[in-house]
């Protein structure tokens, strides 16, 4: 497993000197994942430890935030970044704190304090269009510049496309949101799946007959909503089907966003057990009804619906 540090600020953490990957990582998508094996097997051949870089929050979700917007949905959440990355062949992972001191650091400081400094970079690799520093003014050229003065490298990797399509996780969200899940696991390299340990919720679906695995998103704002036909992976040996809900839940007064499975066929405990939900089908969006009768009605009708379509579908 990867280390994980979060700090800017510290001592040396790869004294023999590193190779460093720099991204979003949202959702490691084909592209990101061409770019982290690209810079592990570097790593691998100069036999120095593999960094890849990332930042929680995302710049674009601090500065929503400062600037009173919403925020920018999100693929997955940290956790899921680490583990993925960490798959990967990253032996240290960086999630730095995206705050007010990290936005107001210049390109120039960012490469002298976290790149030279802290990693002892000795090649960085980036991907298409990359560009970081206060203002975003910094990019390849920036890299390539303060690399040579601080003794390292910095490349860019082409752009990976599919359907003669760049691949890039806006690309991803505006599938997801369009319920295109084949597409969106073309261009992820898997099935969309959202993980977790799973929490107790107010018990209302159990009391409804329709008992949930229920999943937190953090503060962050989901890709999609709605209901969906899925498949939960980490119960069992096989995959469950299940009928799931992402959302607010308006027709009880919910607020924060809230995946829920439920898993047909299965009575069981399953707290504090993490489990992955993967996306098959969206049955319709989230609706608010106006008494419980209507919305159990809906929820029969949604389970049925998803019998149905995970029953057609052939799964690799």
């Amino acid at each position: 497993m990867s280390r994980l540090f979060r700090d800017v600020d510290g001592g040396p953490l790869c004294p023999q000197g590193s190779v460093v990957c720099i991204g979003a990582f949202d959702g490691l998508h084909l592209g990101h994942r061409a770019l982290v094996r690209h810079a592990a097997a570097r790593a691998r051949a100069r036999g120095v430890p593999l960094v890849a870089l990332s930042f929680e929050p995302l710049p674009r979700e601090f500065f929503a935030t400062a600037g009173h917007a919403p925020r920018p949905p999100r693929l997955s959440l940290a956790r899921a970044k680490f583990e993925g990355l960490s798959a990967l062949g990253a032996d240290l992972v960086g999630l730095l704190r995206f705050d007010a001191h990290l936005a107001s650091m210049s390109a120039e400081a960012f490469v002298r304090e976290v790149l030279a400094r802290r990693l002892q970079a000795r090649e960085v690799h980036v991907g298409p269009e990359f560009s970081f520093g206060h203002r975003r003014a910094g990019d390849l050229d920036t890299l390539r510049r303060e690399g040579a003065a601080h003794g390292f490298t910095a490349e860019a990797i082409a752009p990976v496309s599919v359907d003669d399509e760049r691949v890039s996780s806006t690309r991803i969200r505006a599938t997801l949101q369009a319920g295109e899940f084949a597409t969106a696991a073309r261009l992820l390299g898997k099935p969309y799946t959202i993980g977790g340990r799973v929490v107790r919720g107010e018990r209302l679906g159990r009391t409804l007959g329709f008992p949930t695995a229920n999943l937190r998103f953090g503060n962050k704002t989901p890709a999609l909503s709605g209901i969906y036909a899925t498949r939960v992976h980490g119960v069992g040996e096989l995959p469950m089907t299940s009928v799931s809900s992402f959302g607010t839940r308006p027709t009880v007064g919910g607020v924060e966003p809230l995946l829920e499975a439920h898993l047909f066929d299965f009575d069981g405990d399953l707290y504090g057990k993490h489990i992955e939900v993967e996306f098959v089908a969206k049955l319709r969006d989230e609706e608010k009804f106006p008494d419980l009768p209507a919305l159990v009605a809906q929820m029969n009708r949604d389970a049925a619906r998803a019998r149905e379509i995970l029953s057609e579908v052939t799964f690799a």
